[in-house]
């Protein structure tokens, strides 16, 4: 068992001169047995990284943080940035709104798929060389979207970002399972939310504005300079995470063993499915919002981008609520409960509203429906990716993959539905958002039983 983060901090606390995994990035670690037969860990500080061990684990941890965060962040980048003109493809390519939204579909098809794909590949050749290669294939991808001439090109290279983009997607959960366990798990992933966070609350603010200077292809010029950056730091400072003697050594055969594994455990399959339906009926939001907003309510460019961040600023405090006060305190599996329960409500909620129940109601109360309904997120989705990674130890990377995948397949399902009435009404997003979000709590009851208590959701799969 690798030390929890717990003991890293106490540690770090305690001067004692330890390292912990995450800080074996920057550094080397060697374990000698002692009298006691706990193995004591003596430190060999890699160049660069000058300093004590305590300096060295903080400094490592807070630039894996970084990288990885950047990483989840990249995804919500080059999806939001890009709604607020979504209006504009629509004129400019001369396509239908359900065509241009196919891009979004698109864009989540690939990064599902690409998740299946590299997910395996890092748990053989490790983390690093295809998060490297995905990269790069992002960059080259997003750089062709900014010259597509026709809404079908489009919607093929986005489809191809997508495949790309899905390396740091998968590889940056893989990472976080080689270096946390539990609690801290949980505690971290919350953290990547606050840093991820960022990238929605500013994305569509950063697309509206460039919208003021060009269009919709200087967004796509502006995906591609970010990949570039990205692809330069994930080169220089993110070290390699999985030993080379934890690494699979089979092919494509006994990867899809090990998924198929995966899948007969009822409760990781129960935690996946259930995180993927809340997923949905966030994408669903994601997908329907610019028209709703800007169409049906007359909203601008800029007022939806305002909208749309102080709803990601409502994820991003639900999501620290969730680390830094219920984890450890209340259970992981009430934490996620409470947030498909609040998910459920405003989705209700917002059926109510559109179609017409409570009378011909303003874009506020619309609004706030929005508001709560993603705010809630931030207690569905860390906690679900925590309960599912902690019945695996052995194969991350797969695991990773097969939680991504659903993610995005089903949400690049609920994508398209939302515009199947055209763009006058919000009935459609709606509707998905509900049975997406009662669908997810009737998954988590009958497969995740989290009445079975806590215990019961460390029980990790064994590979067979």
């Amino acid at each position: 068992m690798p030390d929890s983060g717990a003991s890293r901090a106490q540690q770090e606390h305690e001067h004692i001169p330890t390292i912990s995994k995450g800080a074996a990035l920057g550094a080397q670690a060697t374990a000698t047995p002692t009298a006691a037969g706990v193995p004591a860990i003596s430190t060999t500080i890699a160049p660069g990284l000058p300093g004590a061990p305590t300096t060295t684990a903080r400094r490592a941890g807070l630039l894996v943080t970084l990288v990885l965060g950047g990483l989840t962040a990249l995804p919500p980048l080059s999806m939001d940035m890009y709604l607020p003109a979504l209006p504009e493809v629509t004129d400019a390519l001369h396509a239908p709104a359900a065509t241009v939204q196919l891009t979004l579909t698109a864009c989540l098809t690939g990064m599902a798929l690409g998740q299946l794909v590299v997910g395996p590949m890092s748990d053989r050749w490790g983390r690093r060389t295809p998060l490297l290669l995905g990269m790069v294939v992002y960059v080259l991808a997003t750089a062709i979207c900014a010259v597509a001439p026709t809404a079908e090109l489009l919607i093929g290279f986005r489809l191809l970002q997508g495949l790309a983009g899905a390396a740091g997607i998968v590889i940056s959960r893989a990472v976080v399972r080689d270096l946390y366990d539990g609690d801290e798990m949980a505690r971290f992933f919350s953290t990547l939310m606050l840093i991820s966070g960022v990238a929605p609350v500013v994305a569509p603010v950063i697309g509206g504005q460039v919208l003021q200077f060009t269009d919709w292809r200087g967004i796509f010029v502006v995906l591609t300079l970010v990949g570039v950056l990205l692809t330069l730091v994930v080169w220089k400072w993110l070290h390699e995470t999985l030993p080379a003697e934890q690494r699979h050594t089979g092919g494509v055969g006994d990867a899809l063993r090990t998924m198929r594994g995966l899948l007969a455990d009822r409760v990781f399959t129960g935690y996946m499915i259930a995180g993927s339906l809340a997923f949905a009926a966030l994408f669903a939001y994601v997908s329907a919002s610019p028209f709703v907003v800007q169409e049906i309510y007359g909203a601008s460019p800029q007022t939806f981008s305002l909208l749309f961040g102080i709803n990601s600023i409502g994820l991003i405090a639900v999501g620290q609520i969730n680390g830094k006060l219920l984890v450890g305190r209340v259970s992981l599996d009430k934490a996620l409960g409470l947030g498909l329960a609040v998910i459920s409500v405003a989705a209700v909620a917002l059926l109510l509203m559109t179609s017409g129940v409570f009378g011909e109601v303003g874009l506020v109360p619309v609004a706030v429906g929005l508001f709560v309904l993603m705010s809630a997120m931030g207690l569905a989705m860390p906690n679900t990716n925590t309960q599912a990674l902690m019945r695996t130890r052995h194969a991350a990377g797969s695991a990773s993959a097969l939680l991504g995948t659903s993610q995005f397949l089903i949400g690049a399902i609920a994508s398209p539905l939302v515009g199947i009435a055209g763009e006058k009404t919000a009935v459609p997003m709606a509707v998905v958002q509900v049975v997406c979000a009662l669908a997810a709590v009737v998954c988590f009851l009958l497969l995740c039983r989290p009445w079975r208590g806590p215990g019961a959701a460390r029980e990790t799969y064994a590979e067979g």
